[in-house]
Parts: C-alpha cells; sequence; structure tokens
C-alpha cells in the first residue's frame, strides 16, 4: 500500500520512549540502553518519543553504534508557528544526533480547529518534508475528532491515535467512535501509529486481553508500547509478533511493583477524589496526590479523568 516507503520496513511494534523518560523511570541510561539494545536485536526497530519526554539524549547514545538508515524515529512536539518549530526540529536533529527524523508530528492535537491553529508550524515542517530532513509529517491525538476531522488532509502521512479494549484515555467518545474514526485514516491510505494499548497502565492486569485487541485490528500498521522491563519486551514481542503467550514472563510482569502517578498537567478538578472508594486521592497544592497505603490501583479515578493524566507505572 505504501510502495517503496519506510512504512513497509517499521516493525510490528513500535517502543514507546516515554516509559524511559524521566516523567516514569528512574533506571539508569545503561539500564536504559539495554532494554533499547534488546529490543533491537529482537527486531524491534521503531522509537517513539518527544520533545516533552526530554530523552533525545539517551537515543543519541542508542544510535551510537547503529546504522542510522535501519533505525526509525518518530517525535512530536507542540509547535505553533516558524519559531517554535524551528527550534523543536532542530533541538531533535541535534540531541540525537541525526541528519534527519523519520517521523515528526504535532502533540496532542484535537481537531481541525487546533491544527489550523498550528498550521504555520505544518508548513515549516513541510517545507522540511520537502528538503528530506522530515520523511513523514503527522500528529497525535486523544480525540476522536482528531482523526476524523483530518483524514482527508494531504499533509498528514501519520496519525497515532489513543485506542485499547476499554477505550480509556479517549477523549470524546468511545472506543467504538475511535475504531470507525480509525478506520476511515486507514481507508484514506494513513500510516496509524496506534498508542495506549495498556490504557497508560490500567490494562495491565489483563494484558493478554488487552494486546491481542489491539493486534487484530487489521487497520494498525504499528503498535507504540511503553516497556520498562526486559520481560515486558520479550511478552509482548512474542504475543504481538509470534502470537505466542510466555506464560513465565506473564507471571513476572505481574509480580513487577506498580504505583499510581499523577501527570504534572492535573488541573485538580477533584472528579478522581469523588470517585475514590479507598479515600487514597486528595487533592493537594491544586493537584491530585496518592496516598499509596490506601490506593488499590483498581483504576476506577481514570475513568473520570478528562485529561488522562492518571497512569500506572
Amino acid at each position: 500500500m505504501f510502495k517503496e516507503d519506510i512504512f513497509n520496513k517499521v516493525s510490528r511494534i513500535c517502543y514507546g520512549t516515554l516509559s524511559l523518560s524521566k516523567l516514569q523511570s528512574s533506571l539508569s541510561t545503561k539500564e536504559k540502553l539495554f532494554l533499547l539494545n534488546y529490543a533491537y536485536n529482537l527486531g524491534i526497530n521503531f522509537y517513539d518519543t518527544a520533545e516533552l519526554y526530554d530523552n533525545y539524549n539517551l537515543l543519541k547514545e542508542f544510535l551510537k553504534v547503529k546504522t542510522r538508515e535501519e533505525v526509525f524515529i518518530s517525535t512530536k512536539s507542540y509547535s505553533y508557528d516558524k519559531i517554535t518549530a524551528e527550534k523543536s526540529l532542530e533541538k531533535a536533529l541535534k540531541e540525537m544526533n541525526t541528519d534527519y527524523i523519520d517521523i515528526f508530528m504535532l502533540h496532542e492535537q484535537e481537531g481541525i480547529n487546533t491544527f489550523k491553529g498550528h498550521y504555520e508550524a505544518v508548513r515549516y515542517f513541510l517545507g522540511c518534508k520537502d528538503k528530506g530532513i522530515i520523511k513523514k509529517f503527522g500528529i497525535s491525538t486523544h480525540f476522536i475528532k482528531g482523526v476524523e476531522e483530518v483524514v482527508d488532509l494531504e499533509e498528514i502521512d501519520v496519525i497515532h491515535p489513543i485506542i485499547n479494549k476499554d477505550g480509556i484515555g479517549i477523549a470524546d467518545g468511545s472506543r467504538y467512535q475511535m475504531e470507525e474514526s480509525i478506520k476511515k485514516a486507514k481507508s484514506k491510505n494513513k500510516f496509524i501509529l496506534s498508542m495506549k494499548p495498556l490504557g497508560g497502565g490500567h490494562l495491565g492486569t489483563r494484558p493478554v486481553e488487552a494486546l491481542n485487541y489491539i493486534k487484530n485490528l487489521d487497520y494498525i500498521d504499528s503498535i507504540a508500547l511503553g516497556m520498562r522491563y526486559k520481560e515486558e519486551i520479550d511478552f509482548n514481542f512474542n504475543l504481538l509478533v509470534k502470537d505466542n503467550i510466555l506464560k513465565d514472563e506473564l507471571n513476572n510482569i505481574s509480580k513487577k511493583e506498580r504505583k499510581l502517578k499523577i501527570a504534572y498537567w492535573c488541573k485538580g478538578c477533584g472528579k478522581c477524589v469523588e470517585k475514590c472508594n479507598q479515600n487514597a486521592l486528595e487533592i493537594v497544592n491544586g493537584k491530585a496526590g496518592v496516598d499509596f497505603e490506601k490506593c488499590t490501583l483498581c483504576s476506577y479515578c481514570v475513568s473520570v479523568c478528562e485529561e488522562f493524566c492518571i497512569k500506572i507505572v
């Protein structure tokens, strides 16, 4: 469908490196590089990052010992005009020590209005695409309308939508509505890089069910997955690529310590506090705070968080 294209070369699994950023991980650089290289040696050649994740230097170290053309990097920024777009692209190129970016996306687009509001940046990125500095351009989104309102735009090659079995994190509707929007985008020949198949960790107790769901969506081209442990890489690779469930790895993953994490963009609305039957959440200094001794990781709180800022890591 994509002819002679990078889209024919990327792996089914895209390593989501948010899980290896300071936002979610306290692992050392050596430990993070081990995971990236371990995944690469299995055949995972696609890596997603973002300016927000502040881990370009990690990918720079990873790329040092790789043939650049055999690794595919996707990144994202909130650029809205030429100045911010130029700064974001220069930062990515310099800090990863690369001459080009395989996929550059506008981060967290909500629909056609936000896309138009960022169009000066879009125009700059498309100019860089014409020069070969960016190979493909796209958007990431948590919104159904973020998909369906841009499917006819020739500017967009890639759509990076949130989709998972329970519809966790979809900002403006149901899983079924998102499925239909993604199907439409695929029919328009957009490359679909899905995100959050485990719903920000909230489906982590049902990984087989959650990953089988996303694996069976034939309109998903690649699946971005955050992985912090070797066992997760093995389990995900075997299930999604080899159709094989590794029971020992599944058991090991289930034993890993997890905790609820509130993202910095929490607005302190208090809906999660009201939803929590364990009284494990409270508003502290304008943001939700967690009492880990009371939290049971039930994930009920995420059902009322409109900002998708509650994760299990």
